[in-house]
């Protein structure tokens, strides 16, 4: 199962380091090899929460998640993303920004990293929506129960996820964007662009989200909707298709799948930037991030097919504490320097915490 799961990244890693031997000679394999490992270490509860989204898919769309989807974000995120913040925050010509990136790679450096707080306002607002959504809502499972159940009664506010998250941001364009860090240690006022980009982050949380919602209800209502089966065939999506109605499919498992990729979008920011204290090379980048998010997709498919989430039972909600620390952690990020090993150990931490909470109630269940 390990193996067969994996397959495809491990043969992505041997590919990604011959690569990056023939580009750049046998340090650049280092460097590939550390930019993976940092992927990993950052996208570990992206992939625990992806787990959780992803397992509502049928076979097809799961399969779509790991052939199409690591192409949106191999050479979406890791390498046309950077081009296009690049071009967008010069105001310059895209062809411009890849002959930037490939013959002055410390003025692209210097550029994405001014770029840094409209990425982390954006990243930041919807990641902490995510969050925001799943405290505020009452579980039956509770892994810290003296600050989840109040939480949970708070969440009966219409819209009180938008308000908070509205606040956030608000505080964060009046205090961390007027002082934004840029690149040599200056500082700049970004209040502005923090504050749109913010906006835009939130936006797309609500939209996408709400959509995948919505057809996702209707699919659960039994609506008739003609919905794709495991093997891409179609079937009604009703009760009496013989199909599990957790098994998204159509136009639900499309937006679901949609969903999933900004997501995965999102979680990608703190590494694409981060990267860059590696290295400027941005062939590089895409070799090392692109193995690491080979990795990251494996895992995602490997906890749905071994139900470790149902296993685990608190192991979702670590990821959720870690997606808000990583939240706040992008935020701040806008005027502070923040170590990208920090940002991990927090994430390896809170996942860890809920992971050995898990087994201690399996045992407490077995006794």
């Amino acid at each position: 199962m390990l193996l067969k799961t994996f397959r495809w990244a491990f043969a992505v890693t041997a590919l990604g380091l011959v690569a990056g031997v023939l580009y750049d000679g046998w340090t650049a394999l280092g460097l590939v090899a550390v930019l993976a490992v940092l992927e990993v270490s950052l996208s570990f509860d992206n992939a625990v929460i992806n787990a959780g989204i992803l397992g509502k898919l049928n076979a097809f769309w799961q399969r779509i998640f790991l052939t199409v989807g690591i192409l949106i974000a191999v050479f979406g995120m890791r390498l046309l993303f950077p081009i296009v913040v690049v071009a967008v925050s010069a105001r310059i010509a895209p062809p411009e920004a890849v002959h930037l990136a490939l013959t002055d790679k410390e003025r692209y450096q210097q550029l994405v990293t001014d770029a840094h707080p409209s990425i982390a306002a954006f990243g930041g607002m919807f990641l902490l929506m995510i969050f925001l959504d799943f405290v505020l809502e009452d579980r039956e499972v509770k892994w810290i129960g003296w600050l989840e159940r109040p939480l949970a009664r708070l969440g009966r506010v219409d819209m009180l996820s938008v308000c908070v998250a509205l606040g956030v941001l608000l505080v964060t364009s009046l205090t961390f964007a007027v002082h934004a860090h840029q690149h040599g240690g200056a500082h700049a006022d970004k209040a502005q662009t923090v504050l749109v980009s913010g906006i835009a982050g939130l936006i797309t949380h609500l939209v996408v989200g709400g959509l995948s919602d919505f057809f996702e209800s209707r699919l659960a209502g039994g609506e008739g909707e003609t919905e794709e089966d495991g093997e891409g065939r179609t079937g009604q999506g009703s009760e009496g298709s013989g199909r599990s109605a957790t098994a998204l499919a159509g136009r639900a498992a499309f937006f679901t799948f949609l969903y999933l990729e900004v997501l995965d979008a999102s979680f990608s920011f703190d590494g694409v930037i981060g990267a860059f204290a590696i290295t400027n090379d941005i062939v590089l980048m895409v070799l090392g991030l692109g193995i690491g998010a080979m990795y990251v997709r494996s895992l995602t498919v490997y906890l749905v097919r071994q139900g470790t989430l149902d296993d685990y039972i608190y192991l979702e909600h670590g990821a959720h504490y870690a997606i808000g620390a990583l939240a706040l952690i992008l935020l701040a990020s806008i005027r502070y320097q923040i170590n990208d090993i920090v940002t991990g150990l927090v994430g390896v931490t809170l996942i860890g915490a809920s992971f050995l909470s898990s087994v201690r109630h399996n045992r407490a269940v077995a006794r």
